[in-house]
């Protein structure tokens, strides 16, 4: 068929003719139909569709994968998303369009490309560990043969250990809620639950009331990939909670929609893990104490505080929710760390 302006003639994959009709505002393919004059238009793929790669599908894939097998976390999958980006914009840099064409020299050559921006060995650790995961996807889904991060090492990092509160700076920043005011009873509860249970702050903010076993002194956690685990909580902590429960919380679930959620703000909604945080930096403030202290310092000091009592590695790392017991063995050192200052301070010959 004739080609007027604004047209280019194209050859359809039936191996008939049609043009794209290039002028006007939605640019499409124009096929005829029969020998009249009427046409079908299908309207050619987005700007953006058309620059996406063979390697961006590959990836769209794994994350459909992580979502749907995996069920990982949104928090997980933004940070895969965050270092994948990089390793697909370091590969289309170099003409790499598919994962399958990616070598160990590629992979030697993105690691060194990050070494620059000043990201720590943690960090460029973290990034090859969610470049693995995406490769040894491709070869179990059967798209790719090779594993090429199988040679490749993973930079060797130190572990700096956490901070962690004394049992008398605990007991200084618990006592900072004002529990003569609603929310100070909240806030108290809340504090006394963390450093009760080493719950994470994302564990404590998807706590319900149906997850108190009290009459079992229990919790039930629901941790990373959807994991449950029951927590043992102690008197002080489930007294608060009840004291909360009775007094405070009723009076919040009349101003918005709680859903059951255990700890609210002041508008009936659940807390965000921004307000524990800030809260727990206030108090820790207001107590004098001058380490940085965040809601996981807890979860630290519910750690070492449990090792320094004697409790053993296997039930520490069954209540942390830690699936490899060698994430637990941290507060190992700090144990150790703790013993040795003890050590110097009381034996004659140290």
């Amino acid at each position: 068929m004739a080609c007027v302006l604004g047209c280019k003639n194209i050859e359809t994959l039936d191996g008939g003719s049609g043009h794209v009709v290039l002028s006007g505002k939605n640019p499409s393919v124009v096929i005829p139909n029969g020998n009249d004059m009427r046409h079908t238009k299908l309207p050619l793929p987005s700007p953006e569709d058309q620059k996406k790669t063979e390697l961006d599908r590959q990836i769209k894939g794994y994350f459909d994968f992580l979502r749907l097998e995996k069920g990982v976390s949104k928090h997980t999958e933004a940070s895969y998303s965050f270092d994948l980006r990089k390793y697909r914009d370091f590969l289309l840099k170099h003409d790499i369009r598919s994962a399958i064409q990616v070598t160990p020299s590629h992979l030697s050559g993105f690691i060194q490309s990050l070494h620059p921006s000043g990201l720590s060995a943690r960090t460029i650790a973290r990034t090859l560990s969610a470049v693995r995961g995406f490769h040894r996807y491709l070869v179990g889904e059967g798209i790719s043969e090779d594993d090429p991060t199988q040679e490749i090492e993973t930079p060797k990092r130190t572990k700096p250990l956490p901070g962690v509160l004394t049992v008398a700076e605990v007991e200084a920043i618990l006592s900072q809620p004002d529990t003569r005011k609603p929310l100070g009873i909240r806030d108290r509860a809340i504090l006394e639950v963390l450093y009760a249970t080493g719950v994470r702050v994302s564990e404590l903010t998807g706590l319900t009331q149906a997850n108190l076993m009290f009459d079992d002194g229990l919790i039930l956690v629901f941790g990373k990939g959807s994991k449950e685990r029951l927590v043992p909580i102690g008197l002080s902590a489930m007294d608060w909670v009840r004291k909360y429960q009775r007094h405070v919380r009723i009076h919040l679930t009349k101003t918005g929609k709680s859903h059951d959620v255990l700890f609210l703000n002041f508008r009936g909604g659940p807390l965000s893990r921004a307000a524990i945080r800030d809260m727990v930096e206030k108090f820790a403030t207001m107590a004098g104490v001058k380490k940085e202290v965040h809601p996981h310092t807890f979860r630290h000091s519910f750690a070492t505080h449990l090792l320094e009592g004697g409790a053993d590695l296997r039930a520490v790392q069954e209540m942390l929710g830690h699936a490899d017991i060698a994430t637990t063995q941290i507060y190992t050192h700090i144990d150790r760390e703790y013993l040795k200052d003890v050590h110097r301070s009381f034996h004659p010959r140290a």
